[in-house]
C-alpha cells in the first residue's frame, strides 16, 4: 500500500496487511507519518515537557462510588 506522509510528502509502501495499512483503510481520519517525520515531533515534545512551561490536557474522570 502506498501512504504519503502528511508533513514531508514523502510517498512509502507498507505492507498490505499490516495493522497501520488497515487502520488507515478503515478510518480514513487517520493519517499516516514516515518515522523521521514521528520522531522529530516525539524529540521537540519531549524538549517542551522538560522545560516546564508544557502541559498536557488529559481527561479528568470521575470514580463512581457505586463502581468500587
Amino acid at each position: 500500500m502506498r501512504v504519503q506522509c502528511v508533513l514531508c510528502n514523502i510517498v512509502e509502501n507498507i505492507e498490505d496487511y499490516s495493522p497501520l495499512a488497515k487502520r488507515l483503510r478503515n478510518r480514513p481520519i487517520h493519517t499516516y507519518m514516515c518515522d523521521p517525520c514521528y520522531e522529530r515531533i516525539e524529540k521537540r515534545t519531549q524538549e517542551r515537557k522538560d522545560t516546564g512551561n508544557f502541559k498536557t490536557y488529559e481527561e479528568k474522570k470521575d470514580e463512581d462510588e457505586w463502581l468500587i
